[in-house]
């Protein structure tokens, strides 16, 4: 899942604060990780959610964007919701799966930062907020991940606190490490979260 040379996203981040061009037609299936939900407005995946329902997913995509109308796409987008849980489940690399990412401008340097973490390693929170040159910024950081819309592509689970110890992540601390140590298995490193 390296973000970086091996990924099957395409990052296409949107003006900050633009809003996403609807309608979003959304998918869900079933990874290893639990549910996926996969959202696609005009210009490409703008949301992937994990849980346990999809009920609860697809109430997680409407607060994300209420104004935005939703549709069922279940068959127009089995296509990409197959090579999303191929990604997740097997780190497969069945084509490009181009994302519509939204933010403000620091949302969008965390999120950029984030996709330069290898597969296999973490950084901590005030690492992050160092490499973009504001080290006092740690708790906008973990703002910044905690409104990533886009898991896995966005690997804001590769972010642990100060002492390696895991923190929040917006679907479950326990998916985060599972994970984690799931990464660190295929990079053959030894995971101790």
């Amino acid at each position: 899942m390296n973000t970086t040379s091996r990924s099957p996203f395409k990052y296409n981040f949107r003006a900050p604060g633009s809003q996403v061009v609807g309608p979003i037609q959304f998918a869900v299936g079933q990874s290893a990780m639990g549910k996926v939900l996969i959202g696609r407005s005009q210009q490409g995946i703008c949301a992937i959610f994990l849980g346990e329902e999809a009920q609860g997913l697809r109430d997680q995509l409407a607060t994300e964007f209420p104004i935005v109308e939703l549709q069922a796409g279940q068959a127009s987008l089995e296509h990409e919701l197959n090579l999303v849980i191929g990604f997740i489940d097997k780190q497969m690399f069945g084509g490009v799966i181009n994302l519509d990412i939204g933010g403000t401008v620091f949302q969008q340097k965390v999120w950029q930062v984030l996709c330069g973490i290898p597969t296999g390693k973490t950084c901590s929170y005030s690492d992050v907020a160092r490499d973009l040159g504001a080290p006092e910024a740690i708790r906008a950081v973990a703002g910044a991940c905690a409104a990533n819309v886009l898991a896995i592509a966005i690997p804001c689970h590769r972010v642990v606190r100060r002492d390696g110890s895991i923190s929040g992540y917006r679907w479950g601390v326990e998916r985060k490490r599972s994970l984690l140590k799931e990464e660190a298995t295929k990079r053959g490193v030894e995971f101790s979260g």
